[in-house]
């Protein structure tokens, strides 16, 4: 039987971890893996919330224009400038970075804010959280 308190939870946690607010999903993740868990649902709900926690700091950074002067805007314009830097500076590749906390997620407005692709932007950061998930099961679970 699904719980669909727990499985929604994760979602959650693996959603707003993918946003500019400060959240981690991996300690979840780990504890649902280490449980009766399937790990296959476990990676899947948490790659599809983080790719679309991502996908709203895309089209965040596609209105950024009218947003970073705001207020409550979460991104200093000196962290903004230097994810602007690092995406001009390595291109579109630096979104398989999406996953490292810290600067995987100004990337990810940035992207948006430069005008990348969707489809590319959506491909790459399915790779890198994708990816991060995997290693994370396969470190936990033991897997070679």
């Amino acid at each position: 039987m699904i719980d669909l308190a727990v499985y929604g939870g994760l979602f959650l946690a693996a959603f707003t971890a993918a946003t500019l607010l400060p959240a981690q999903s991996e300690i979840l993740v780990v504890g649902l893996l280490l449980t009766d868990h399937p790990p296959w649902l476990v990676l899947a709900i948490a790659s599809v919330g983080n790719v679309l926690g991502s996908v709203v700091n895309w089209f965040l950074g596609r209105g950024i224009e009218r947003l970073r002067t705001r207020r409550w805007f979460p991104a200093s314009p000196t962290a903004l400038a230097r994810a602007e830097n690092w995406y001009r500076h390595y291109g579109r590749w630096s979104l398989l970075l999406a996953w490292v906390p810290i600067i995987g997620d100004p990337l990810t407005v940035v992207a948006g804010a430069l005008r990348e692709s969707f489809w590319v932007f959506l491909l790459l950061v399915s790779v890198s959280k994708i990816g991060r998930y995997l290693v994370l099961a396969a470190a936990t679970l033991g897997f070679s």
